[in-house]
């Protein structure tokens, strides 16, 4: 199975529990059309990456059954409609006429972006973060790559494969000027936005400067 089809069956556990609340696996297994084994192996992937969480339940004698519920993280993943309210928060943070007020908002959403991330990557060196980041990103459906480029600076090359708020690009690229001011901070280098989607790019490749 490949791992766009995991992540996709994944998906079906997350928001079966998400709309039904704790389940065993043969309640997901009748409810999925797939059958228990397949049932455990996607909730071990789903409890290693802690979107899950299982607890025993006991009726009368002999082993107990287990149960399983979204965690916190696996809230926060399955959410349907971040994408919609970050584009009217946008729109109404974009609608404050007062610059300095404007300003110290989207520092402030770049600042709790980054105490949020920051904490979460590994590595030393630039191509380690780079990678560290791209896997949280993974985590999150959001598919970014890692490339090493050959020619004399070798210097690495972050790749977004897919925009991960396209609305809010196509009606306003500050947010692309957000984003890579968020990705210099994250890395501990300036990077630049080399390639754009919107300037008729394959993909965003962001590279250091």
């Amino acid at each position: 199975m490949s791992t766009t089809s995991s992540q996709s069956t994944d998906a079906d556990v997350l928001d079966l529990l998400r709309a039904c609340g704790p389940m065993g696996v043969a309640e997901l297994s009748t409810e999925i059309a797939v059958t228990p084994t397949a049932v455990r192996q996607r909730l071990g992937r789903l409890l290693a990456e802690g979107l899950v969480e299982r607890e025993p339940v006991r009726k009368g004698r002999g082993r107990p059954r287990h149960c399983y519920r979204l965690t916190q993280k696996g809230l926060r993943h399955t959410g349907s409609n971040f994408a919609d309210l970050a584009l009217a928060l946008w729109r109404e943070v974009s609608k404050i006429e007062d610059y300095e007020l404007r300003r110290t908002v989207l520092r402030r959403v770049l600042q709790s972006l980054f105490d949020r991330y920051a904490k979460q990557l590994e590595g030393h060196t630039l191509l380690e973060r780079m990678r560290s980041l791209a896997e949280l990103l993974a985590q999150r459906r959001v598919p970014f790559s890692v490339e090493l480029p050959e020619g004399p600076d070798n210097l690495p090359m972050l790749t977004a494969h897919a925009c991960p708020y396209p609305e809010l690009a196509e009606s306003d690229r500050t947010i692309c000027a957000l984003e890579r001011v968020l990705l210099s901070e994250l890395l501990g280098k300036n990077m630049t936005l080399s390639q754009c989607r919107l300037d008729g790019g394959s993909s965003c490749q962001f590279q250091p400067s």
